[in-house]
């Protein structure tokens, strides 16, 4: 039993195919079934119940699996603790980051991390929360941009900034004329939502004073997968929305039939923070990370 073998057997349990487990191993499916079998032999035990159709993993092999990740994951650590001692900054570093954040926050650092810190690879990935918390907890990922607490005890907290909520609206809404929005006129408002998953949801939901079950039926119907479908719906006619301080820039301020108002609400905002793990060896590019994305912020947001 070896390394290899621990990957080719938690890639088959991932994926429930040996085709595609083959393929994301970067081998072929005979050699990879064939490594599974030695391994299963030297066990003693089954740990893939195998069909024309479909590949499931027994109760024992789920156990095999969990230590095996495990295993897999001390293995990372290693080679991530021999690299920090050589250099925490060189290399990459993966990051994930909620789609409300990613396409706003990404742009403005890029370059400026390029210059400051050319031996630093960021390798991005764009998914919900739960994917995200998810994904650090299995180390697939090093650190998440997130927008809401976390609970696990494994992560650890990094504040990055407060990022306030606007109003966006048609231009031919009667709130149009109001010169400040207040909280009773936003629990009015026919309000445009993200799809279930998104943690923008929610967030929203909690400024305006609106539970799930009040929502209009149209509206719920209306649920978009992105910010910028919403800001189209909006722009449309649709309804109004509530939308991340960084995400008031671009075209659709000026030309799209939508009006972006401030909000003067105290709790309408939102907390942007890292989380990663607490075991996690290059601790140093991370705080890095966090400082030049806090030096490239608008003065739309309170740095943390």
């Amino acid at each position: 039993m070896n390394l290899r073998d621990l990957k080719y057997l938690t890639a088959v349990a991932e994926t429930e195919h040996f085709g595609h487990a083959a393929a994301q191993c970067y081998i072929s499916q005979p050699t990879l079934s064939g490594q599974i079998k030695k391994l299963e032999q030297e066990l003693g035990v089954t740990i893939f119940e195998r069909t024309n159709r479909s590949v499931s993993t027994t109760p024992i092999g789920l156990e095999i699996v969990k230590h095996a990740k495990l295993i897999l994951e001390q293995a990372d650590v290693i080679k991530q603790l021999a690299q920090a001692q050589r250099d925490p900054l060189a290399g990459a570093l993966r990051v994930g980051a909620i789609p409300t954040v990613s396409p706003y926050l990404i742009p403005l650092i890029l370059m400026p991390l390029k210059v400051q810190y050319p031996q630093m690879r960021l390798i991005l990935s764009e998914e919900i929360t739960d994917m995200l918390t998810q994904r650090l907890l299995d180390h697939q990922i090093d650190v998440a941009i997130l927008a809401t607490a976390v609970k696990e005890p494994e992560l650890e907290v990094m504040p990055l900034f407060e990022e306030p909520f606007w109003l966006a609206h048609p231009r031919n809404h009667e709130l149009y004329n109001k010169d400040e929005i207040s909280r009773r006129d936003l629990s009015r408002i026919n309000l445009l939502l993200l799809a279930d998953g998104h943690c923008l949801t929610n967030q929203v939901m909690d400024v305006c004073r609106i539970k799930e079950g009040i929502i209009d039926n149209e509206m719920a119907d209306l649920r978009a997968a992105s910010l910028e479908t919403l800001l189209q719906l909006v722009g449309a006619g649709f309804g109004c929305t509530l939308v991340p301080a960084l995400a008031v820039q671009g075209s659709w301020t000026t030309d799209s039939g939508i009006i972006a108002r401030k909000l003067h609400l105290k709790d309408a905002y939102r907390r942007v923070q890292f989380v990663f793990r607490k075991t996690f060896p290059r601790k140093k590019a991370i705080e890095v990370l966090a400082d030049v994305i806090r030096s490239q912020l608008p003065n739309t947001v309170r740095k943390l």
